[in-house]
């Protein structure tokens, strides 16, 4: 009897124990998933590798035995990509740092439990892409204005999925990646000659367009701007990156007559302008005598306008504005964009009154920032008399969709940055990358002049011909080719998006709400 209980017991420890262990199996394949998802970010840019943890989350998410578990399948594959892509945070602070990952990671979170219940659909691959892309824009609006950083569109830029960008943005990149990674689950899970066809059938269609917008050539430009820039460098290193007060334009100043002796002595050509960098004053040039000195006498020394991206004061008391100003060498100030995509607890503070007095650290974010609300498109005259029409963005503003598809019309694309506080971490590279996509995605050149690197000239096509990465001083004069037109892109992105995150809403709903017959769960097979 003892022998016949044993051999039973051990029978049912056998059985038990895929089940057992099933949930931790499962959340380390999606954390796996998360790390190998985030090599495709920059500044690895493995491209292929998105789709790859796409397929092994989703795998790990219809091996899950209940919605609860799902999401904890979600929250490791959040923390394994966000950990090391968003680790840069630390260098503002840890708490910071334990925010941001908490936030992307339940974003993943919900994005599986979505996943999972597109399962009951036959044609889950599609609904499920339609779901997470449905995420990614939920997670670049909220809360506080979102943080879309992670978006899977970003990483293709040096992929063939590249020439997808004009035609159909960010947005749609991101739903071709996904696409392609649940076409891959939907044959693991259940390997037929039918839906091998209609995966390669995908994959057919996604390339033969993606090759159509790569070798589709860009328009010659009607025209040629040369632009001057000046990175001024900077101190670097966590909140007080940019050192201090009047540091950062003490040294765009010096860069600045260095760039005009430079092309007194012919060694670069005269400009029709010159580009500084965003926070290249960190106090008001108008209300602060010595900045307003220092970006007179630069202006005056080249000759020539100056895009000054300065801080100003207002427009309340403790407020104050990220702009970027048209400068002419005779004093008058023309054209400026506010900045529209701040950072909160970077440069603003939602719930100020209540979050201040409860976290002291919060005062080295300074006065409140205000955001603007006009679009960055600047009609500048230059000194031979033409009138050009300017895009400009600042920094976190490439990351944002209506921000940069305003600028659809702009003949050329200024990105002023300010990385400082980043010297040194891998979030400078992403940013140049998600610039880059937006290069190709409005098909326009593209310069990007930062305090301490990276300071660099995109083609529109989103290749780099231009590029300087160390924190110094660096000066330079490149050519802006003029385009007119606009991309597919520009308009159609976001009601794709739009589309996407109702049409999944609406399925989902209506496969919650219909009954479904009852499905043993097994392990090793899924659900």
């Amino acid at each position: 009897m003892t022998t016949l209980r044993t051999a039973r017991d051990a029978a049912w420890a056998r059985q038990r124990w895929p089940r057992q262990w099933a949930p931790l199996v499962a959340a380390g394949a999606a954390g796996a998933a998360g790390l190998v998802t985030g090599t495709g970010v920059a500044p690895l840019g493995w491209w292929l590798a998105p789709p790859v943890g796409v397929m092994v989350l989703t795998v790990a998410v219809h091996r899950s035995t209940s919605l609860r578990a799902a999401a904890a399948v979600g929250l490791a594959y959040g923390l394994g990509l966000s950990g090391p892509t968003l680790g840069w945070m630390a260098a503002i602070h840890p708490a910071a740092l334990v925010g941001l990952l908490l936030l992307s990671s339940s974003w993943s979170a919900v994005t599986a439990v979505l996943v999972r219940a597109a399962g009951r659909s036959r044609g889950w691959p599609v609904l499920a892409a339609l779901a997470w892309l449905g995420v990614e824009f939920l997670a670049a609006r909220v809360p506080f204005g979102g943080f879309g950083w992670l978006r899977l569109g970003y990483t293709q830029i040096d992929s063939p999925l590249a020439g997808l960008y004009p035609f159909i943005g960010v947005a749609g990149v991101s739903f071709s990646v996904v696409l392609t990674g649940q076409l891959g689950a939907w044959i693991l899970l259940g390997p037929s000659r039918w839906r091998l066809a209609w995966s390669a059938a995908w994959l057919v269609v996604v390339t033969g367009a993606a090759t159509a917008g790569t070798v589709t050539p860009t328009p010659p430009p009607d025209g040629v701007v040369t632009a001057g820039w000046v990175q001024g460098g900077a101190p670097g290193g966590g909140v007080y990156g940019l050192g201090p007060p009047r540091t950062i334009t003490t040294n765009q100043a010096r860069a600045t007559r260095e760039l005009a002796a430079a092309i007194d002595a012919g060694r670069l050509p005269a400009p029709d302008f010159v580009v500084w960098p965003e926070n290249a004053t960190d106090l008001d040039p108008d209300t602060d005598q010595r900045t307003g000195q220092l970006v007179e006498q630069s202006v005056a020394a080249v000759g020539r306008p100056v895009l000054v991206g300065a801080i100003l004061d207002g427009p309340g008391p403790r407020q104050r504005r990220t702009a970027a100003q048209w400068r002419e060498p005779d004093g008058r100030i023309g054209p400026t964009y506010q900045k529209r995509s701040i950072v909160p607890f970077g440069e603003w503070i939602p719930f100020r009154d209540v979050l201040l007095p409860l976290i002291p650290a919060l005062r080295y974010v300074g006065a409140q920032s205000v955001a603007g609300t006009d679009p960055g498109l600047l009609d500048v005259q230059l000194p031979d008399g033409r009138s050009i029409s300017l895009g400009v963005l600042a920094c976190f503003d490439v990351a944002f969709d209506p921000v940069v598809h305003d600028l659809a019309t702009a003949q050329a694309v200024i990105v002023q940055s300010n990385n400082a506080m980043y010297q040194g971490t891998a979030q400078i590279e992403q940013q140049f990358a998600i610039t880059r996509a937006r290069a190709a995605e409005l098909r326009r050149d593209t310069l990007v002049v930062t305090t301490s690197g990276i300071t660099g000239l995109i083609d529109p096509t989103g290749r780099v011909t231009m590029k300087v990465t160390e924190p110094g001083p660096a000066v330079g004069v490149v050519q802006l080719g003029l385009r007119t037109g606009t991309t597919t892109a520009s308009w159609l992105a976001t009601p794709l998006e739009v589309t996407a995150t109702v049409a999944a809403a609406l399925w989902i709903t209506a496969l919650t709400l219909t009954p479904s017959p009852r499905r043993r769960f097994h392990p090793l097979v899924g659900s």
